[in-house]
């Protein structure tokens, strides 16, 4: 009797730590390439592999069958709900860009750090309401 109270208590414990697993925060997800429209939009057949590396950066995949197509995939995933892919496929010919299809995550980095602040207080969280009003005003004036 006197080692059942202990265990009941232990196991009750556990349920109710594990029943609280689903207030954890979860932050966005981004993964792979995050592009820049702007040197999406600057993409021009005749532009070469090179070119194209230093506007984009690293494609995610090439596959090793045809070295002529790149794609550039990203991932994003709010909140831990739906995940949202978007991939960017360019097409070479004799190293020279032919042509682009699909789509690309739109947002800046700026703008999924801006998206990220309506979900709660800017960290860290030990500021006074002032210095969390300073912070705020500095942010939207462009100070970082």
């Amino acid at each position: 009797m006197r080692k059942t109270i202990p265990s009941l208590l232990l196991a009750a414990a556990s349920v109710f730590t594990l029943g609280a697993c689903h207030v954890i925060y979860k932050p966005d997800v981004q993964q792979g390439n995050l592009l820049i429209g702007k040197n999406v939009n600057a993409l021009k057949p005749g532009l070469t592999k090179q070119q194209v590396v230093a506007l984009l950066g690293s494609p995610s995949v090439v596959s090793p069958f045809d070295q002529n197509q790149w794609h550039y995939v990203a991932t994003m995933q709010r909140r831990g709900g739906n995940i949202q892919e978007r991939t960017l496929t360019l097409y070479f010919d004799n190293g020279a860009l032919v042509r682009t299809s699909g789509d690309y995550m739109k947002e800046t980095p700026q703008e999924l750090l801006g998206e990220s602040h309506k979900y709660g207080p800017l960290y860290p969280t030990n500021l006074t309401k002032q210095q969390q009003k300073d912070l705020e005003k500095k942010q939207k004036q462009g100070g970082g």
